[in-house]
């Protein structure tokens, strides 16, 4: 579960400051999916930072399985981010000399605990029963390279979930794909989501899918509001 209240984000702009993020809200349950639409520039990217603790918000909290993390240092930060939180980017941003298989074996080694970091071979079952969920267990051993946009963002998505997070961020995944692959996407987070329990926010331009998610929120001049069914 992911709780973001009454969070405000603040940026200098000479001598002045500019408001990314106002009083905004936004509660995921394990298992949902949360849907951020609206146009370029109205705060959903300074949400996702806030929301994946890249970024510490002027007012307000953001708590990730009842841990309240706005105070935590920025180790505890990164170790939460480690352990918690699931980050898929707009780009795959795939390591160009790796597998499929390896860019995923290669997420046990960001951790600082020993103990995970000997279950190697817990990790190699994890990775190969990820690309078999995302459909590329038959694309293990090929580079970036030998896949396509639509494969190359699967292996970004295992890769988020490598870790098992509670929380996965992801920031338009469909975007660089065409209507196919896109929808293909969407099937493959929204069917992760429910099978792992995490609580997923995912920010998208295509209103197309918003019926298809839990909740749906547009946000503008970084104030954030849910959209109701009619409104989708």
């Amino acid at each position: 579960m992911i709780d973001l209240s009454h969070v405000t984000l603040t940026f200098p702009d000479g001598a002045s400051r500019v408001t990314a993020i106002d009083d905004a809200s936004l509660r995921v349950e394990a298992g949902s999916t949360a849907g951020v639409t609206g146009p370029s520039g109205s705060g959903k990217s300074s949400l996702l930072a806030v929301a994946s603790t890249l970024i510490t918000p002027d007012r307000g909290t953001v708590t990730i399985d009842g841990v309240e993390t706005t105070d935590l240092s920025l180790t505890e930060k990164a170790e939460l981010r480690r352990t918690k939180i699931g980050l898929v980017f707009q780009q795959s941003n795939l390591l160009g000399s790796l597998t499929a298989y390896e860019q995923l074996l290669v997420m046990n080694e960001l951790t600082t605990d020993p103990k995970r970091r000997a279950e190697r071979h817990a990790t190699r079952e994890r990775a190969a029963e990820l690309l078999d969920a995302v459909g590329l267990a038959g694309d293990r051993d090929k580079r970036p390279a030998q896949l396509s946009g639509g494969q190359r963002q699967r292996v970004n998505i295992a890769r988020a979930l490598m870790h098992r997070p509670s929380v996965l961020i992801v920031d338009e995944p469909t975007s660089a794909l065409d209507q196919e692959r896109g929808g293909q996407i969407v099937d493959l987070l929204l069917r992760l989501t429910e099978e792992n329990h995490t609580a997923t926010i995912l920010v998208t331009h295509d209103q197309r899918i918003l019926p298809r998610l839990t909740s749906a929120h547009r946000m503008v001049d970084g104030r954030l509001r849910a959209l109701s069914a009619s409104d989708r």
